[in-house]
Formats: C-alpha cells, structure tokens, sequence
C-alpha cells in the first residue's frame, strides 16, 4: 500500500448548501423576471436599491428576508445565508469586474487606533481592515455553515440584469500588500498578481471589495411593461372614499 494516500470518508461533508454555488434553482430567471416587470410597471422610475434586491433574492428562493445590522445575513435559507448587493451598469453583460461596498470597518473604533495619513503604516492600518471583516465573517459563520454574496448588476433602466453568487470568505492579510493612493484612500493589492482586492476610505471607514464577475453568470433581459396609472392601481384594489378617515 502507498503510504502517501489519503483515506476516503463519509462524513467529509454532511451539511449541503440548498443549491451549488452559480446554479440558481430553475425557475428562478422567471421568477426574477416577474419581480422586475412588476416592480416597473409599478413605480414611476426604474429604481431598485439594496433593500429591495435582498426582498426579491429571498422570494425567488424561497427564502427568508432577515435584515441585519451587520448586511452579511441578510437572507436565510436553512444552513445557508446571504448578503446581497446591487451594482449599475451601462451593459451588465459586458462587466468584467465589480466594487462592492461590504460595511464599515473602522480600526480608530475597534482598536482606538489613531490615523494620519501621512505618517500611519499602510501595511499595519490595511491588516487592521481585514482583520474586523474576518471576525465578522467568524462570527455569521458559527450561526450559519454557508455564507455567500449575491450580486445583481442591472442597466439603468433595469431591462437587462446579471445576476452571480460568491462564497464569502475570510482573507488572509499576508496575502495582501497596502498602500495609500492619491485620493487618500488605502488599496490593497494581492502580493501574487499585483491586482486591486480593497479599497478602504478614511472618511466613514468604508470598506469596498473588488470581485471578478465569473464567465457562468445568469443574464436576463426583460420585456419593459407599460407602467399602470395611478387611477388603475386605485380602481383595481377598490379604493373609495370611505378609505381615509380625517
């Protein structure tokens, strides 16, 4: 026998995700498809903030919408939870990169470490960042054995969506090298490809995640509905008089 093998197990995964990471159950385009022709027709402008997408995701899962504070959990399904985020742009399916703004972390406030750009270590100050976005990620995942993003990135008149997932992970700061660029801000760049991973900004502390759009990501294009007047909506729930007490 080979001394170098590895035994096979049967417990090496017991607890399963709803659905494997990008495979989106496969009524959820039209499910999603709905959700956006009626919130068109519904509203007198193409708008769909965070709030609303996290809304949407859970109900084309089946899920449930739980806000948090934290905005890493915001959807729950069974082991596994979501944060879900929104980015505009001009042709989602042409989008190769996306900035997601993932929190506030803030070093003066979890260390009562003082900043001066000028003469504060980028190295020491971007390990501070990562190290409140890791113990955030600990803290969900004893709750949760999953924890993903979801991400839509819609048009500006919200007629053409993509939509991927990421597992949201811990990061390894000796990974990562920082500095401040001339805007001020502190970026962080992977020591291996010398690419732009972070971004953190002095002024409100917030923390930007730079995320690869993958090649298998869901592209949707709707019809756009007429939008329902006013007088419609009325009509059709009935609305009288007696409705409104003065």
């Amino acid at each position: 026998m080979e001394d170098n093998r590895s035994p096979k197990l049967r417990t090496v995964e017991k607890v399963r995700p709803p659905f494997p990471l990008n495979e989106f159950p496969v009524d959820f385009p039209y499910k999603l498809g709905q959700e956006l022709v009626y919130l068109l027709a519904t509203r007198d402008r193409p708008d769909l903030e965070g709030n609303d997408w996290e809304v949407i995701f859970s109900r084309c899962v089946d899920a449930e919408w739980k806000p948090s504070n934290v905005g890493l959990d915001d959807v729950v399904l069974g082991n596994m939870a979501w944060s879900a985020k929104t980015v505009k742009a001009k042709i989602p399916s042409k989008q190769k990169k996306v900035r997601l703004v993932s929190g506030r972390n803030s070093p003066g406030y979890s260390f009562g470490e003082k900043l001066d750009i000028d003469t504060t270590d980028p190295e020491m100050f971007g390990k501070l960042v990562l190290e409140i976005w890791n113990e955030r990620i600990s803290a969900i995942r004893e709750i949760h054995k999953h924890l993903r993003t979801v991400v839509l990135i819609k048009s500006y008149d919200l007629t053409e969506v993509v939509v991927f997932e990421f597992n949201t992970i811990r990061y390894d700061s000796e990974l990562f090298r920082w500095e401040w660029n001339k805007n001020k801000n502190l970026c962080g760049f992977s020591k291996k490809n010398q690419e732009q991973y972070f971004t953190w900004q002095p002024h409100g502390s917030q923390f930007t995640i730079h995320e690869d759009v993958p090649d298998q990501s869901l592209v949707i294009r709707i019809k756009r509905p007429e939008s329902l007047h006013k007088d419609q909506v009325l009509k059709a729930v009935g609305f009288g008089k007696d409705w409104v007490i003065v």
